[in-house]
Parts: structure tokens; C-alpha cells; sequence
């Protein structure tokens, strides 16, 4: 599993967007028991403040301690610095394993197998991602030339399975149908911005060039900012399986 985000930890937790509550209801409605969770790669917390409003205790983890010391408290998370693909949880812990715009990152052979150990039987695994963000034909065009081409050479080759919608990424468990789900928000050209400065790739372009191109992007986009808040839609692919053991 690799580290992208400890260098924009503050930014990532600020600005990150937070997942629909019909993607929440969806997930939970094929969970039975709901005794214990583990939000793996937890990031900031999103997915597990969420899933502590019901389960009686959450286990978060991720490999950056610059992102959990950025994470959102609750008094039955229970936040440790571990790899997705080893842990020190007991066997047959848990009734419900989140993963949350994370697993391309993950050796999923070696992930898979620890899901397997530490999972209940008849226990669950979710987990989703969001694609590229639209707004309007004008500012999308702008923002993907600067995500295919400015940035291109700095993504990881991972991001592929994000622009695949996670189709490519192998999901050997007994997964169900999930439908679709969208994540709107109204936004400041501002909070663009922050959003765009937690790309992986882009604290990768400003190593190597020493300047920040997201500045030049922002002012390419601002004719086109028609209102001071503009709507912003990313859409969410879930894969959810049951853990047969």
C-alpha cells in the first residue's frame, strides 16, 4: 500500500468530499450485525465517523499517522497506524470492512486475504470510489487537459483502476448488485481549488517542477465561474461482496 496523502494531510481532511448517505443506508441495509467495523485506509475518518453512528465499535486504520492525527474523533473509533494488508486484529473480527477511495493503492491479493482472516463468516466487504469531478462542458475540458496532460505523467499507474470505475480491479467475494450513486455539492472557486491540491499527482508535479500549476488552472477556470457558488457532481462506484468462508 502506498502513501500519497501525509504531505496534504490538513488539506486532504478539509477538502475532501464526503460520500451520500444513500451510499451509507445501501451498505448498511445488507449488514445484519452490526457489532464491529474496520474502515480500512480511513484517511480522515470520513467513512468511519459515519459507521459509528452504527456499530458499536469501529476499527480504523491507515498507514499515514499525518492523516489520523487529521481525523475525526468519535468515542468508539479506534484509530491505529497498520498496513491494509496486515494487521493485528483476531480472527473472525469483524462484521463489516469499508474501503474508501483506497483500494488501487492496496496489493489486493494480500488485502484479500487478510479480509478473509479477520472477517466473520457471512460478514461483508464494501468498497467505493468517485470518478472525475463535472461542473460545466467549459470547465470540464479545462480540468481534464490539466488532469490527462499537465499532470499526467505524475499519476501512479493505480489511477487507472479509478478511471476504470474499479472494474478492473479483481473482487473475489460474493458480490451483489449496487447501483449508482452521486455526490453533489455547491461550491466556492475556492474549495475547488483545495480540492484539487490534495491530487496525489500533483504534489508529485510540484517536487519536480517547483510550482504549483493548480494557480494557472484556477485562473484559466474563473471566466467561466458564472456564480459564486457553482454545483459540483462526482459519481460513486460501490462493489460489495459477503465473505463466504
Amino acid at each position: 500500500m502506498k502513501d500519497n496523502f501525509s504531505r496534504q494531510a490538513d488539506v486532504y481532511a478539509k477538502y475532501r468530499p464526503d460520500y451520500p448517505k444513500e451510499l451509507f443506508d445501501f451498505i448498511l441495509s445488507h449488514v445484519n450485525n452490526k457489532a464491529v467495523a474496520w474502515d480500512c485506509a480511513t484517511g480522515n475518518g470520513q467513512t468511519a465517523k459515519e459507521l459509528a453512528k452504527h456499530f458499536e465499535k469501529v476499527y480504523a486504520t491507515d498507514i499515514s499517522q499525518k492523516q489520523l492525527d487529521n481525523a475525526e474523533q468519535a468515542s468508539n473509533i479506534f484509530y491505529s497506524l497498520q498496513a491494509a494488508e496486515q494487521t493485528s486484529f483476531p480472527d473472525q473480527s469483524f462484521d463489516l470492512v469499508t474501503v474508501s477511495q483506497a483500494l488501487h493503492w492496496f496489493q489486493f491479493e494480500e488485502f484479500y486475504a487478510e479480509v478473509n482472516r479477520v472477517t466473520k463468516p457471512e460478514g461483508w466487504i464494501a468498497v467505493w470510489m468517485y470518478g472525475g469531478l463535472t461542473i460545466s462542458p467549459e470547465i470540464d475540458r479545462l480540468k481534464q487537459d490539466h488532469y490527462s496532460n499537465t499532470l499526467g505523467a505524475y499519476w501512479d499507474t493505480e489511477r487507472k483502476h479509478v478511471d476504470d470505475n474499479y472494474t478492473s480491479i479483481p473482487f473475489p467475494f460474493a458480490e451483489i448488485n449496487c447501483p449508482s450513486f452521486n455526490i453533489q455539492f455547491h461550491w466556492t472557486i475556492e474549495e475547488l481549488k483545495g480540492y484539487l491540491s490534495t491530487w496525489s499527482a500533483l504534489q508529485k508535479f510540484i517536487a519536480a517542477n517547483s510550482y504549483n500549476p493548480v494557480d494557472d488552472l484556477i485562473e484559466k477556470i474563473r471566466p467561466y465561474w458564472i456564480k459564486e457558488q457553482m454545483k459540483i457532481n462526482f459519481p460513486v462506484s460501490l462493489r460489495m461482496g459477503q465473505i463466504k468462508h
